[in-house]
């Protein structure tokens, strides 16, 4: 199915083919090809918008995940009864603060991997509220990351390991 990219922000460049790729390659390793998923590109006043309105925080962010199948299991892949619901939903990439965080030996483009990964996750059920929930979803990063990793000769890590 679909995979759609939006860039919706002019504060940072952003090589949306590049994205796609390496998403695509993601949503590969998880199995969930078959479904459609919107990526949209965001500056920090409308990530801190959308953070605000849906998480009551004034803050920008990384990544804001809104799916489309609630209440899955963590790593639970969603079993449509029709055609229009193969959809796993909408990852938000603050791109801007993901840019001004990277540090000097980070390699832009993989972090926004990284992050689109872990906004995938979230889609899937996956959450860190608890170190059991952290532990399991960082696991699955891992092993996503891993075999991109083998696949483009990067090295990447899970967004989130050092949370708990």
């Amino acid at each position: 199915m679909s995979l759609v990219v939006r860039n919706l922000q002019r504060a940072v460049p952003l090589r949306r083919a590049r994205l796609r790729e390496n998403v695509q390659a993601v949503r590969r390793a998880l199995g969930v090809q078959r479904f459609d998923l919107g990526v949209i590109c965001v500056d920090n006043r409308k990530i801190q918008q959308i953070n605000r309105i849906y998480r009551d925080k004034n803050t920008p962010t990384d990544v804001l995940s809104f799916a489309f199948h609630e209440n899955l299991k963590a790593g639970e892949i969603p079993q449509p009864d029709f055609p229009d619901d193969y959809n796993l939903g909408d990852i938000f990439l603050g791109v801007e603060y993901i840019f001004q965080h990277c540090k000097e030996n980070e390699d832009y483009y993989d972090i926004l991997t990284v992050t689109a990964t872990h906004g995938l996750c979230h889609l899937l059920g996956f959450t860190h509220s608890t170190e059991a929930e952290w532990r399991k979803m960082y696991q699955k990063e891992k092993q996503v990351l891993e075999e991109l990793s083998r696949h483009t000769g990067t090295r990447l890590q899970p967004l989130i390991r050092d949370l708990f």
